[in-house]
């Protein structure tokens, strides 16, 4: 498995990969966990070869502080690729990826603007601006991302449309834990306390008829409640629970109000 830090790397890696070959890539944050192992195992399945980048990306961060926190345990992300059979991590540094110091955005104009990006203003602003940039270092044939993120999801399905990108992004189910907490590398700063009762999230978003009586349901259980709503056919949610905030969603045929409970 190779390491490549700088652009030119990367750039000349990828003028070397045969003709015919097909590249699949994983873009990441780092603090992997067995969701993103799901999708690279994934991408290892589907492609010939498999990227991932690993870059705590600055600009989708609107608290200084969560950027500060956000776990980096390097060498057991490099573990975990390898044992994953990813053929090259990419990463990069803030400097390589942003020389225009962030002048240059992608900004979305009416999706993004809603629930994470009303909540987090700017965020999806900071998600787009740098998957485009890796799209267009790796030129992979097919890029993996997680449901449990599905907003984002969404938003980078509908700007590789919009701007004509040559690819397909391939959406992998979200991983959760026994007790259905849905896997996320915030889960590690939660407390003992706070674990046992986060599960509490999914289940009340599951189980309630509608997203209103779901949020009065997580205020109910001690829950700080950012939004729960129902769109694009899925329920949505946001929560902090303990300091740490938490995301989940779900079809809504999987819950009361899609009538199957």
């Amino acid at each position: 498995m190779r390491q490549l830090h700088t652009i030119a790397e990367l750039q000349d890696w990828r003028q070397s990969v045969p003709a015919g070959k097909t590249v699949g890539f994983v873009p990441t944050m780092g603090a992997l966990h067995r969701g993103h192992r799901a999708l690279i195992e994934r991408a290892r399945r589907e492609c010939d070869l498999v990227v991932v980048s690993i870059f705590v990306n600055p600009t989708q961060f609107n608290d200084p502080k969560d950027l500060h926190s956000y776990p980096q345990p390097l060498e057991k992300d490099l573990e975990a690729c390898r044992d994953e059979g990813a053929d090259l991590v990419f990463l990069p540094r803030r400097e390589s990826m942003y020389p225009d110091d962030y002048r240059y955005v992608v900004h979305e104009r009416e999706a993004s603007l809603a629930l994470e990006g009303k909540q987090r203003p700017g965020h999806f602003d900071g998600v787009l601006t740098v998957v485009l940039k890796l799209f267009n270092l790796v030129a992979p044939h097919r890029a993996y991302f997680g449901e449990k993120d599905w907003q984002q999801l969404q938003l980078v399905k509908e700007m590789a449309a919009a701007l004509f990108l040559p690819l397909e992004v391939v959406p992998c189910e979200t991983v959760r834990e026994s007790d259905g907490l849905a896997l996320s590398s915030r889960n590690v700063r939660l407390s003992p306390e706070a674990r046992a009762q986060a599960p509490r999230f999914a289940a009340a978003m599951r189980e309630a008829a509608t997203a209103e009586e779901a949020a009065e349901r997580l205020r109910g259980e001690g829950f700080a409640v950012e939004y729960v709503a129902d769109r694009w056919g899925r329920r949505l949610g946001a929560v902090q629970l303990g300091g740490v905030r938490l995301i989940d969603n779900m079809p809504l045929s999987q819950t009361m109000a899609g009538g199957e409970g």
